[in-house]
């Protein structure tokens, strides 16, 4: 983190405990990252993000091999490579492969995915790169996943893209 463009959160500065934990219990053997430490810069912001994005995590329907395929996705279109380093191994512990991995690195969406894969990434590119998503690959992904999943498979792509715009602009 030595390139970040504002002076990351230390061990020791002041933050209230409670978030403290809550972000620790959301990291592998409890070690904040360094996103955490950027957002530990605001304490409202560190707030909203930590329960927003824990929920994404952990408490959606759509499966979490779907969840990281988005997120890896999002990451690869908007050259966060902070953000890929970070959901690469867990697609890979969630059931991905290191083919698909390689595959989601390409442009174009990789005849290796299955169609359920197909769908969200179609779903993911068109999100990402131009925001507006054709009413047919919403409609693919109703029909395949309901409309809960529909739902939580849109916000997964819009809250990837919020941490990578982040993580981009200020050099995490």
């Amino acid at each position: 983190m030595t390139s970040v463009r504002v002076t990351p959160w230390q061990d020791g500065d002041p933050a209230p405990g409670e978030l403290l934990a809550s972000m620790k219990a959301r990291r592998p053997n409890g070690e904040l990252i360094g996103i955490d430490r950027v957002l530990l810069k605001s304490f409202p912001l560190a707030t909203g993000w930590n329960g927003l994005l824990g929920r994404v995590r952990a408490e959606f329907a759509l499966s979490l091999e779907y969840r990281e395929l988005i997120m890896c996705r999002v990451a690869v279109l908007n050259r966060a490579e902070f953000e890929w380093n970070v959901h690469r191994p867990a697609y890979l512990a969630a059931g991905g492969s290191e083919k698909k991995c390689d595959a989601l690195r390409r442009d174009g969406i990789d005849p290796l995915f299955d169609d359920e894969e197909r769908a969200l990434l179609t779903l993911t590119d068109q999100s990402t790169r131009n925001v507006e998503v054709e009413a047919k690959v919403i409609d693919n992904l109703r029909n395949r996943f309901g409309e809960q999943q529909t739902v939580e498979a849109v916000a997964t792509v819009a809250a990837y893209n919020m941490v990578s715009r982040f993580l981009v602009a200020l050099a995490i």
